[in-house]
């Protein structure tokens, strides 16, 4: 007899040990974050994998399905507004949603180590951040804040600040938008070569904080912030 509990014993501590495999990665990733997104805006979330037990089964290693680059403004919780779990996205988030080095360091990092093949640049309504670059005419900020105004400043390089974004905060934030997709598109060595062979998708998206909706933006466009 106490043999045969030894046997069980022995038995349940290697299952436990054993490594569960990796988790299989939506079919259409970016479907998936969208029909989150219609759960949150709709009041009906249903807030999966939140609990301690999905912490403990995620000790041994993560497999997120997508990375979203957004804004650290408090509104602008990924895993609330997709309606996604522990584990689900590698999120990085700025005030802004900026991509300087080290941002981009953890997007490839996210790319080529946890296998994500769907990168979303998400922007929102109402950017604090797009909106001090905006008003940044009264003087420049003496600390680092003023380090991201700069950034937006010099997205669109040479070129002078458009009349119909002067004034205009939204058309400003998706502008912020663009250029962060087209820099990741255009990122080399990792990112540009996945995008050409259709391995890797990065795509912007707008948040409207106000009604909670996620909307995809035309990568194909752009506008020049200055």
């Amino acid at each position: 007899m106490k043999r045969i509990w030894f046997y069980l014993v022995a038995l349940l501590a290697l299952s436990s040990c054993q490594h569960k495999q990796p988790e299989p990665i939506p079919h259409d990733p970016m479907a998936t974050l969208l029909e989150g997104n219609r759960r949150f805006m709709e009041g009906h979330p249903i807030h999966p994998d939140q609990t301690l037990e999905r912490i403990r089964q995620l000790k041994k290693g993560q497999h997120p399905f997508a990375v979203v680059v957004s804004c650290s403004d408090s509104r602008v919780p990924p895993e609330l507004i997709f309606d996604q779990g522990l584990g689900d996205l590698f999120s990085i988030r700025t005030a802004g949603n900026v991509v300087g080095d080290y941002e981009l360091g953890s997007i490839e990092y996210a790319v080529e180590h946890l296998g994500c093949n769907l990168v979303v640049v998400l922007g929102h309504k109402n950017c604090g951040a797009v909106e001090a670059f905006l008003h940044e005419e009264g003087g420049r900020h003496h600390d680092h804040i003023q380090t991201i105004l700069d950034y937006i400043a010099s997205e669109a390089e040479e070129k002078s600040l458009p009349d119909s974004l002067k004034h205009n905060l939204d058309a400003a934030v998706r502008a912020n938008i663009y250029h962060a997709v087209h820099l990741l598109q255009s990122s080399e060595p990792v990112l540009k070569p996945r995008v050409e062979r259709k391995e890797l998708r990065i795509v912007g998206a707008y948040y409207d904080i106000e009604t909670g909706q996620v909307s995809l933006m035309d990568n194909s466009k752009s506008i020049a912030l200055k």
